[in-house]
Parts: C-alpha cells; sequence; structure tokens
C-alpha cells in the first residue's frame, strides 16, 4: 500500500473518532481519560498524525463505548454509486439529528407508499 493511501487511511480514521467523540459530547480529554490514553495522543490521532496500533484502536473504541465495526463503518469511499451508496455518502458526514431526520423523512415516505396499494 502505498504511502498516500496510508495517510489517508490514518486521516479518516482520525476524522471519524473526532465526529463519534462530538457526537458523544465529549472532550479530547474525556475520550483520552475514558480509552487510558494521553489528550495529546488522541488529539494527534483525530489530525490523523499517529498511526494507530490496534491495542490503541480497540482503547479508543472502548472510550467511545462502540465496536470497531461501528468505528469503520462508512469510513471508506463506497465504490458502488447506486441509490443507496449515494444515500449513504449524502448522510455519513451529517451530524446524528441530520440522520435520525433523514431516516425519519424516508419511512414516512415508505408508509405512505405502502398505504397507496
Amino acid at each position: 500500500m502505498p504511502d498516500e493511501s496510508k495517510s489517508e487511511l490514518v486521516k479518516r480514521i482520525g476524522e471519524r473518532i473526532r465526529r463519534l467523540r462530538k457526537e458523544m459530547n465529549l472532550s479530547q480529554e474525556q475520550l483520552a481519560e475514558r480509552s487510558g490514553l494521553h489528550t495529546n495522543y488522541v488529539g494527534q490521532v483525530e489530525r490523523g498524525e499517529k498511526n494507530l496500533t490496534l491495542e490503541t484502536l480497540e482503547k479508543v473504541v472502548g472510550g467511545l463505548d462502540i465496536s470497531l465495526e461501528e468505528l469503520f463503518r462508512y469510513i471508506g469511499p463506497m465504490d458502488k454509486q447506486d441509490a443507496l451508496g449515494q444515500i449513504v455518502e449524502l448522510l455519513v458526514k451529517r451530524s446524528v439529528e441530520d440522520q435520525n431526520m433523514a431516516l425519519n423523512v424516508l419511512k414516512t415516505v415508505m408508509e405512505w407508499e405502502e398505504k397507496k396499494h
């Protein structure tokens, strides 16, 4: 894997960690404490400056109280740009509130569509 790809992946993971931390209303200090890591290290991870080990990833997901699968969900670009892929791409960087709003709209449309039949 070329260095550019590695650094891009590290950056995307860091961005995902930051987004999840902010969604949980945690400061970097709080995440560091919950993860057993130094605050400066958490900042470097979020900025994509540190290449995480599997052990450190395990500590971070423990601090966020999520699974590894949740951390890596939608971390890479979608290869298939079908309708579902486009929906995911539109929503993945939005807030949880925006995602829930879109889900409610979709559910309403689906219920309306079922009642038509």
